[in-house]
């Protein structure tokens, strides 16, 4: 299967598997859905996507591509007839199946084949990385038909997230940024204000007042809201809060409020309005 994924990449193809057979992977909740790859070949390069949505199902308006957190590459690849991957408890990885109402597929984006050790955040910002989500996005249309399509990234993912929406506003509608790495970190600068100035379609700021990462500070989001005019929802309330502050399964990764928030999210999609502030 290695081969064949391998194979796969070269013709920017698609591989399925029945739902079946991602459940041998573990107690994944998503797992008994429909997953399958989808790998985009690029010159020098490839990107791998993982495409989800209902079992049985053949009709397809909205596509949600899915930036994940630090570090943003999850080595997607099929082994054994499996899909593997890793990052599998951030927030939009886990949570993803949340988004799959009636004509939603999601579109779970790795980081580009030779970026699978350092994804800089001067990458994300490339040109070179505007082709490459526009290799995905266009991989997939040409299976799925014409999209209606949101991007969505979550803490460093946003950085990737509002880069695509800069440079693809033929692409995408509408981008969400939840939990936005909004400070410096050792990756680069994260996310200025002159990013989001940039971006000509609807922005939504999703953000827990009380996430407790240094990284994605709650007030600094705020500010750049105000500054640029765009619209926030604000998330409160927390269940089984767990692990680092920057980690997925505290605030910052809206634990137990997952499906909330993004129903917040499919609201904005479905109707352009922005939605109430999320709680308990």
């Amino acid at each position: 299967m290695q081969t064949t994924l391998r194979r796969a990449a070269i013709l920017g193809i698609a591989l399925a598997l029945p739902a079946q057979a991602a459940a041998t992977q573990g107690a994944d909740p998503n797992a008994v859905f429909a997953n399958e790859v989808i790998v985009a070949q690029l010159p020098g390069r490839s990107i791998a996507a993982l495409i989800t949505h209902q079992p049985g199902a053949t009709k397809f308006t909205h596509a949600v591509a899915l930036f994940p957190g630090s570090p943003g590459h999850i080595n997607l690849r099929v082994e054994d007839g499996n899909i593997q991957f890793g990052l599998r408890g951030n927030f939009l990885i886990r949570a993803r199946r949340h988004f799959l109402e009636d004509g939603f597929l999601t579109v779970l984006l790795d980081a580009p084949s030779d970026n699978q050790v350092n994804f800089w955040h001067s990458y994300r910002a490339s040109e070179r990385y505007g082709e490459d989500v526009k290799a995905v996005v266009e991989a997939v249309s040409r299976k799925y038909g014409a999209l209606d399509w949101t991007f969505v990234g979550t803490s460093e993912g946003s950085v990737s997230a509002a880069h695509a929406a800069r440079m693809l506003p033929s692409h995408a509608r509408r981008v969400a940024l939840t939990s936005s790495l909004v400070m410096p970190s050792f990756q680069g600068p994260g996310l200025r204000v002159s990013d989001i100035r940039q971006i000509t379609i609807p922005v939504l700021w999703v953000h827990h007042r009380n996430d407790p990462c240094q990284y994605t500070l709650y007030s600094r989001v705020r500010s750049y809201a105000e500054e640029t005019k765009t619209s926030l929802v604000t998330v409160t309330g927390v269940g089984n809060r767990r692990g680092d502050p920057c980690m997925a399964f505290t605030e910052h990764g809206f634990v137990g409020m997952e499906v909330k928030t993004i129903k917040a999210i499919l609201s904005w999609i479905r109707t352009g309005q922005v939605p109430p502030d999320v709680s308990e």
